[in-house]
């Protein structure tokens, strides 16, 4: 998709949920930034929650200590964003308690941007993982999308170059959903502009 040439590319973080040891989320998010990145009309940026300097400040955050201050916060990287599409695995019916700590660590920086969502799993594909996320940023005032890209069984799904196997498919999807972020990520940009959201 083109952008006009008047707007600026929209800021999109792909948070990365997973931080699991051997984690299948490198395939998967390594795949989706391929898809991202052959638009012309968002940057990323990406927040790993198995990144040494976010993982020491959430685990500092339990501890109720200072996070460190040689790198951005967490909130302060999400605060710069326009959008977002979560990568997230389904653990025993449910999503990572990595990434609830990271969402909940966060609040204000939330609102009102959309989110969009890249699930794995078994048979369902982390779709339940996805609609508990739904409740969550609904209470953030996030606005979630409606498409969503799911691998089930996701390790049966890719090669062993971290392709897809069904790359037509998955691309379309993306696409998809991509399409769907780049219009609500411009439409809330610009209402956040004209309009400070304080609901």
């Amino acid at each position: 998709m083109s952008r006009a040439m008047s707007q600026p590319p929209l800021k999109i973080g792909v948070l990365i949920g997973s931080v699991r040891p051997g984690r299948f989320a490198d395939k998967v998010s390594q795949w989706f930034l391929s898809e991202i990145g052959r638009r012309d009309d968002m940057e990323t940026h990406v927040i790993d929650l198995s990144e040494p300097a976010l993982a020491g400040e959430l685990k500092l955050t339990l501890e109720r200590s200072a996070a460190p201050d040689d790198a951005p916060t967490l909130a302060e990287r999400i605060g710069g964003l326009d959008g977002f599409v979560v990568v997230t695995p389904e653990y025993n019916h449910g999503y990572p308690a990595s990434l609830k700590l990271a969402i909940d660590y966060v609040y204000r920086e939330w609102r009102a941007k959309p989110v969009g969502f890249v699930s794995y799993g078994g048979m369902a594909g982390g779709q339940r993982a996805v609609e508990q996320l739904r409740q969550v940023f609904a209470e953030l005032h996030a606005v979630t999308l409606r498409d969503t890209v799911s691998f089930h069984m996701a390790w049966e799904q890719f090669d062993d170059e971290g392709r897809p196997h069904d790359t037509d498919g998955t691309s379309k999807a993306a696409s998809v959903l991509l399409d769907q972020l780049a219009w609500w990520g411009l439409t809330l940009r610009e209402g956040r502009a004209a309009r400070p959201y304080d609901g």
